[in-house]
């Protein structure tokens, strides 16, 4: 990508999303601008998440957006590239009301109008389901989010929609790799790009390269109005922060160590690993 594609416009300049017009001027918002672009398109080219339609049609993608800063962040990146021409597929924000308590409702519809976006407000009470089914103490996350997923699918096949996008990370992937590593006994993350159980819905993770401290520092330039999330963000002890927390002490000694790790990811050996279902280790011999 050569940097003329990817100059951002100052701040008098009109030829942008409207949400990128009273962005930051200064040079290092540029480069983090940049960073993000340069990693979304390289998840986006080397998963082949855009796929052609048979009729000639351009792809629809529903994009989930949350209200936290990895989904804000989603949805201006694939609309910067969109306006850029980079990205050929027509974009729904969807964001998914859960009937929580005290959830703001008007914060994402005013701000997705005032910035021009399309979108869907889905009200589907998975709060009460969660609150019923998992005793206090444990973490409503896991049911949390096989709900909020279902509710997206069929949100999905309503408008037509090709994909569900999104907004995981690439700490969001290693953290999962070390739960499934710990706590799964198997190799497994999320992947950028999957199809549902069903088959009928693909669900894309266009941020998979980017780190979320990038996009922590985007969401604060952007000034992008966060929803908290008061289901379990405030449960002590999850699996999850444990794992997030170990990645980053590991960060900390050896800097650098999350990029090898997430580009391991991809250059697997079947051979030099113990699954007898990817490798016929059974059927090797000398050549002699």
């Amino acid at each position: 990508m050569s940097d003329a594609v990817l100059k951002t416009e100052s701040v008098e300049v009109e030829n942008c999303h409207p949400m990128f017009r009273d962005v930051p001027a200064g040079v290092e918002f540029n480069k983090l601008r940049k960073r993000l672009i340069r990693k979304t398109r390289e998840a986006i080219d080397q998963f082949g998440m855009i796929t052609p339609k048979a009729d000639g049609s351009r792809p629809k993608w529903l994009v989930g957006l949350s209200g936290g800063k990895d989904s804000y962040g989603m949805i201006a990146l694939l609309l910067d590239l969109q306006w850029r021409g980079l990205l050929p597929v027509d974009l729904l924000a969807c964001n998914l009301d859960q009937g929580q308590p005290n959830f703001p409702k008007h914060i994402l519809p005013e701000w997705l109008e005032r910035n021009e976006i399309v979108h869907r407000i889905e009200y589907q009470d998975t709060y009460s389901i969660v609150k019923e089914k998992v005793p206090e103490n444990a973490t409503y996350c896991a049911l949390c989010s096989r709900l909020r997923r279902g509710s997206l699918y069929s949100v999905a096949r309503e408008e037509n929609c090709d994909a569900l996008v999104l907004g995981h990370h690439r700490e969001d992937i290693l953290e999962t790799f070390f739960l499934n590593l710990f706590h799964g006994g198997k190799l497994a993350t999320m992947p950028p790009k999957l199809v549902n159980d069903v088959g009928d819905v693909t669900v894309l993770r266009p941020l998979a390269m980017c780190a979320e401290s990038d996009l922590e520092s985007f969401a604060t330039a952007m000034q992008f109005p966060i929803i908290p999330c008061d289901l379990c963000g405030s449960q002590d002890g999850l699996q999850r922060n444990l794992m997030k927390q170990m990645i980053a002490d590991i960060e900390t000694k050896m800097p650098g160590r999350k990029d090898v790790m997430i580009r391991a990811m991809g250059n697997i050996n079947p051979s030099h690993m113990l699954d007898t279902k990817l490798f016929d280790f059974a059927g090797l011999s000398n050549t002699e």
